[in-house]
């Protein structure tokens, strides 16, 4: 009798650790396997109204074409061929900025930005993240990996260009990824750094998407994948920590966040400001939501970056 009830015990055991397997898999799939856009939860997060939204898009497409644009590349340290788009401004005196774009989106998701800084006289950096664009990979590294890329994208806009005055700007998973990078040991040509909508850790983020898109808790299953990513992209959700690096930053921090955003809730801006270590400031936008500030309130997003810019970055005047 022991016998039967001993292998009715290891029959459930293995059924259960199979089925976790194969979720864990699927999860994989969706959030870290390279591929096309997936489903995100964003709740009733508002959505931006303003009526100049698509004009700024459309002056934004019409700049980003009629740009010069350079492709540059680096191998990084696990083997990868990662490209970028740079573009090279006539007025630069040494400023440049290295734009960090979001999950499953590409370089030309920030031309909007792209173009704000190219008129305050930078040269622009837009590069693909790995599993993303024309970067090679064939998984999301949520600004882990990425942050030990960026810092070879540092090197190379010092030795190359000439670089002397560098600003990183991410947006959403971007935006965790400058700020993973802020707690690596960066030369001091980098003098700033802009976050908007970003998650502290992959971990809480993830556990956020699953509890409101299929209504699970994040154990077990979500530690299943964590380690599932473990042996397949060579990370841990729990270490791909933005709250963590930010404890270890020395530089200007400007943090934004959409007061409505449900894709990565407010909280998580708030957190970041918390831990964060140097000189910080944070911007709720009210009615905006996620990576909406701009959209939202145009004039003041233009206006605080601008003054950002003013304030870390040698022989800048606002415009």
């Amino acid at each position: 009798m022991r016998k039967w009830i001993l292998l009715a015990i290891g029959t459930v055991a293995v059924l259960l650790i199979t089925v976790l397997l194969v979720a864990g898999n699927y999860l994989y799939g969706e959030s870290v396997k390279r591929g096309t856009d997936v489903e995100l939860y964003r709740g009733n997060e508002p959505a931006s109204t303003s009526p100049k939204k698509e004009s700024v898009k459309e002056k934004a497409d019409t700049w980003f074409h009629s740009q010069k644009v350079k492709v540059l590349e680096q191998t990084s340290f696990d083997g990868l061929v990662l490209q970028a788009n740079f573009i090279d401004n006539e007025k630069n005196k040494g400023k440049a900025v290295i734009l960090a774009h979001g999950f499953r989106k590409q370089k030309e998701d920030m031309k909007k930005l792209a173009k704000f800084y190219y008129e305050h006289d930078f040269d622009i950096l837009l590069p693909d993240a790995r599993g993303h664009g024309d970067s090679e990979g064939d998984y999301i590294g949520y600004g882990w990996h990425d942050r030990l890329d960026y810092e070879n994208w540092i090197k190379l806009l010092i030795n190359k260009y000439e670089e002397t005055d560098i600003l990183l700007h991410g947006n959403s998973m971007g935006g965790s990824l400058v700020l993973m990078t802020s707690g690596e040991d960066l030369p001091d040509e980098v003098k700033g750094i802009i976050a908007d909508s970003s998650y502290t850790t992959v971990k809480d983020e993830l556990t956020h998407q699953l509890k409101h898109l299929y209504g699970l808790p994040a154990f077990p299953l979500l530690d299943v994948t964590s380690f599932i990513t473990k042996v397949r992209a060579g990370y841990t959700f729990e270490e791909a920590s933005a709250v963590a690096q930010v404890k270890k930053n020395t530089r200007p921090l400007f943090l934004i966040h959409g007061e409505g955003d449900e894709l990565v809730p407010t909280d998580m801006a708030s957190d970041l400001y918390e831990a964060a270590n140097g000189e910080k400031s944070l911007w709720i936008v009210p009615d905006a939501g996620h990576i909406e500030a701009y959209d939202t309130a145009p004039k003041e997003f233009e206006q605080r970056l601008a003054d950002f810019i003013q304030q870390t970055v040698a022989n800048t005047q606002v415009k």
